[in-house]
């Protein structure tokens, strides 16, 4: 367990930077108050009524939202409803920050979802307290949640979590108009270096592939996935396809430079892949299926034409 007195910034790896706050009232008195009691250990984002909130959740998910419940329009209660019903914010601790300490609709904001009630005005050390401490929990949950789609053996992302995000970047590709590129690539030879070297050999082998593919990938949203056995999967969101193949050489080149053993491969003396590289261009009307079966063929050329090597395809050209 992470222990309460750790500093803010120690709650997150460097790959997160400062946990987000939203704060939604309609006074900007009380959202100067906030301010200052989080400028200085987290990013802090601004909402006036319910609906700049939800737009802002939908855009840019907070790590912890601060919420009146008596606001012009939506009122707190309605936001906490809605963003519990969106699988993308439901996660999202709320606390209701309020003047009114009527029982009865504390415990209907807690039923809605809430995970804390904080009276006006506040005290500075209190709410600082109780964000620190939901937002600790939330981190924790956050880490369980991942364990669950992760591979095992490799520590990147297993075939599951693939299914669920190549099916999230597809509809977001095709909601902006953005390409979204898919790399399959499999070890050559496999079999053979488990029947050389035995299993734990290969399982060492497979880890380092793993670590160097995840290296290799530098944006937040690139993922490395195990898609089965010895083949992986990245996928690259608004990766263009001359991007994706400069990445996809890359990758080939550093498992290559790895120099891991491989005498039973005909191809080097060393541990190769073989590539596959499909893109979705912006006027792609294809579905999330045939990009994926489209990666598959073209892995599966790869290693009929001599492996150690990519082929690349767009999603509807000839390839």
């Amino acid at each position: 367990m992470i222990d309460l007195e750790t500093p803010v910034a120690e709650l997150l790896d460097s790959t997160h930077g400062k946990p987000k706050l939203l704060v939604v009232d309609d006074q900007p008195i009380n959202i100067q108050v906030m301010y200052r009691c989080f400028a200085g250990d987290y990013q802090v984002f601004m909402a006036t009524n319910g609906e700049q909130a939800l737009s802002l959740c939908a855009s840019n998910p907070p790590d912890l939202i601060l919420l009146d419940v008596v606001m012009p329009g939506l009122d707190g209660f309605e936001v906490c409803k809605r963003l519990k019903a969106n699988d993308t914010t439901a996660h999202i601790p709320v606390i209701f920050v309020t003047a009114h300490t009527d029982p009865a609709q504390e415990t209907h904001g807690l039923n809605l979802g809430a995970v804390d009630f904080i009276a006006k005005p506040v005290n500075p050390d209190v709410v600082r307290a109780r964000v620190k401490t939901h937002l600790t929990l939330k981190f924790q949950s956050d880490l369980l949640r991942q364990l669950v789609f992760l591979d095992g053996l490799t520590s990147v992302f297993n075939r599951r979590y693939f299914d669920q995000q190549i099916a999230t970047e597809w509809s977001r590709a095709s909601r902006s108009n953005e390409p979204l590129s898919l790399i399959l690539l499999d070890v050559d030879f496999f079999k053979l270096y488990n029947d050389r070297y035995g299993h734990q050999a290969g399982d060492d082998a497979l880890r380092l592939v793993a670590s160097t593919l995840k290296n290799s990938l530098r944006r937040p949203a690139d993922l490395v996935a195990r898609f089965g056995g010895e083949e992986f999967a990245c996928i690259l969101p608004e990766t263009s396809h001359d991007d994706a193949m400069v990445i996809a050489y890359d990758l080939e080149r550093k498992i290559r430079e790895l120099g891991i053993p491989h005498q039973s491969s005909t191809v080097d003396s060393m541990i190769t892949i073989s590539v596959g590289l499909a893109t979705r261009v912006a006027s792609s009307g294809n579905d999330v299926n045939e990009l994926i079966g489209l990666a598959d063929n073209l892995l599966y050329k790869a290693k009929h034409t001599g492996r150690g090597r990519v082929c690349s395809g767009v999603l509807g050209a000839t390839t």
